[in-house]
Formats: structure tokens, sequence, C-alpha cells
């Protein structure tokens, strides 16, 4: 794993699973704000108005596509039989729609 440098300091309350530090909504912002050459409001304005669109497309059943980014699309999971961890017990977990997101092969490629 690589050696953490101060700036990584201050994300060591939750790194992932990979070493990697987690990028939170503020610091989102901010680059937007810096690589569009705007201001912190409207980067704010851009981000909660795309999460806002892709989250009603979601809803109404459709998918977003970003050529070469990826696809956001909601995924159907059955109906399933789980247990219960402290009793041992047969539950029925009911079925689920779940947002995803599938990569494209352009930010696979940066990636990797």
């Amino acid at each position: 794993m690589p050696q953490a440098t101060e700036q990584d300091a201050a994300y060591t309350d939750h790194p992932s699973q990979s070493g990697a530090t987690p990028v939170n909504k503020a610091e989102l912002i901010e680059a937007i704000a810096a690589s569009a050459d705007v201001p912190k409001s409207t980067a704010t304005r851009v981000l909660d108005a795309f999460t806002e669109s892709v989250t009603n497309t979601l809803q109404s059943g459709d998918s977003v596509t970003l050529v070469g980014f990826g696809t956001f699309a909601v995924k159907e999971r059955a109906a399933r039989d789980g247990r219960n961890p402290q009793t041992g017990a047969t539950i029925k977990i009911s079925a689920a729609k779940l947002p995803g997101f599938k990569p494209g092969k352009s930010l696979k490629d940066a990636v990797n």
C-alpha cells in the first residue's frame, strides 16, 4: 500500500478498502469550481441540479447515459430468503429496486 501523505492525513477517518481517500461533496464542489472557473455557489447549484436530475430520471424508470463516463440505471433485485444472523431463522427479503452505475470505457481506461 502506498505511503500516506500529509494531504491523506485529513481523511484517515474514512479510508476506502483500496487505501484511497474518499472525496466528499464539499471537496467535489471545490474541484468543479476550480476546473470550470466558476464560483463555488454556481458549482454547488450545478452539482445539486445534476444529482436531482439523475434521481428524478431513475425514479421515472429511465436511465442516464453519459457517453464515455457511464450509465446510471435502476436494477431490480429479486425477492429471496435470508437468515437472521442473531437467531438463524429464515426470513423473507422482499424484492427491491436499486440505483446502479455501469462505468463507460473512457472511465475504465482512466482508472486503469
